[in-house]
């Protein structure tokens, strides 16, 4: 009900701001209230704390990604295809949004362990997308008939997050979508020669 009054997106886009720029503890919620032009006592109607916040924006925001991912995969024919696009997709969202991309690759890891439990509940979603790739890929022949699915989801997922942290510590200073093809590449075959 809260997610369709007209402030709530306001307010986590201005979450993912000021988070992005003063980091997690030190995001007041006065400086996210002000950043989103609304009262601070506004911030309460829609979120019961600043933890709240936190995850709803991780809520949104990956879920939006998600169905973004599913879009562009929709209309390819094999695993590796939908693979690629996946990477592509992962790389060029966060490399459009360095907030989100500095929020999920830094502030979300400096949570404690109650708040990354349930972020990594609401996580569920995109590796189901990448399990579904596996799966299909498995089925078809594409992949190994031996391909432990847990195990490659978890390669797969590290990569691109590992990559997307480099990018972000190394203060964007390069073109971060430009390396999907190598990442995909390096997913699909390794370091065979």
């Amino acid at each position: 009900m809260k997610k369709n009054k007209p402030k709530y997106m306001q307010i986590i886009d201005a979450a993912v701001v000021v988070i992005a720029e003063n980091g997690y503890h030190s995001a007041q919620v006065s400086k996210i209230a002000k950043q989103a032009g609304v009262a601070d006592g506004t911030i309460y109607l829609y979120f019961k704390n600043k933890e709240d916040i936190l995850i709803s924006l991780f809520q949104e925001k990956m879920g939006n990604f998600v169905e973004k991912i599913e879009e562009k995969i929709a209309g390819k024919d094999t695993a590796a295809e939908k693979l690629l696009m996946m990477v592509e997709a992962h790389f060029r969202m966060l490399s459009k949004d360095r907030h989100l991309a500095i929020v999920t690759q830094l502030e979300l890891r400096q949570s404690n362990k109650d708040l990354r439990l349930k972020i990594n509940e609401v996580l569920k979603g995109y590796l189901k997308v990448i399990d579904d790739i596996l799966i299909e890929g498995k089925e078809n022949g594409e992949f190994s008939s031996t391909l432990d699915i847990r195990l490659a989801r978890q390669m797969i997922f590290g990569t691109m997050d590992e990559t997307v942290t480099s990018w972000v510590m190394n203060e964007q200073k390069y073109d971060l979508t430009a390396l999907s093809s190598s990442v995909h590449h390096l997913l699909l075959n390794g370091c065979k020669g």
